[in-house]
């Protein structure tokens, strides 16, 4: 079993060398662009949830479960998460976070109803809950002491800029396009 991501482990001498400069950043923007399709999508949808109400004839609380079929999937579950990547392999976790997230978002596009929509929402909050902790993780035990906070610092702040980026992309993709497209803006982030 491997060894949970916890700064005792990181200082410890048992773990290889961080990899080099170029590879650092390639991981930091994977872990990022890869955790911003979470962050965009706590967000995204609420701008989309009166096109999705016409569209599906659903009722106000089906397109709240919309909502929060996301949020409970995802907070319930990062523990979860975060535990499976000590275990599994981060980068394992990760990735499949990601393809978990990929595949319900092209779900929750294609959907013809509220219930499979609903369903593929909390699909995407498991695969939310498996990249988001992971993401960090991954950053942890791929920086030095000395840049670690700094590429943290990095994550955290496109954290704040997708999350608050969600709304205007939503409104912007309802207008020019349909509710199916603020799904499918995923699929290329997660490809």
């Amino acid at each position: 079993m491997k060894q949970p991501c916890d700064e005792a482990v990181i200082r410890s001498g048992t773990r290889s060398a961080p990899p080099k400069t170029k590879s650092r950043s390639w991981i930091l923007a994977a872990t990022i662009v890869g955790s911003s399709m979470a962050f965009i999508d706590g967000t995204v949808v609420n701008v989309a949830l009166p096109a999705l109400q016409s569209s599906l004839h659903a009722t106000v609380v089906d397109v709240q479960w919309v909502v929060e079929s996301y949020g409970l999937f995802l907070s319930s579950l990062v523990l979860v998460g975060g535990a499976l990547g000590d275990s599994i392999g981060r980068r394992r976790m990760f990735l499949l976070g990601i393809g978990l997230f990929g595949a319900a978002s092209v779900g929750c596009g294609l959907s013809s109803s509220i219930s499979q929509l609903i369903a593929a929402r909390c699909v995407q909050g498991i695969g939310a809950a498996a990249l988001v902790p992971t993401s960090l993780a991954i950053i942890s035990a791929s920086f030095d002491e000395k840049s670690r906070g700094k590429a943290i610092g990095t994550w955290s702040g496109f954290t704040a800029i997708t999350t608050a980026l969600g709304p205007v992309l939503g409104g912007w993709l309802i207008e020019h396009a349909s509710w199916h497209w603020v799904f499918f803006i995923n699929v290329p982030l997660a490809a």
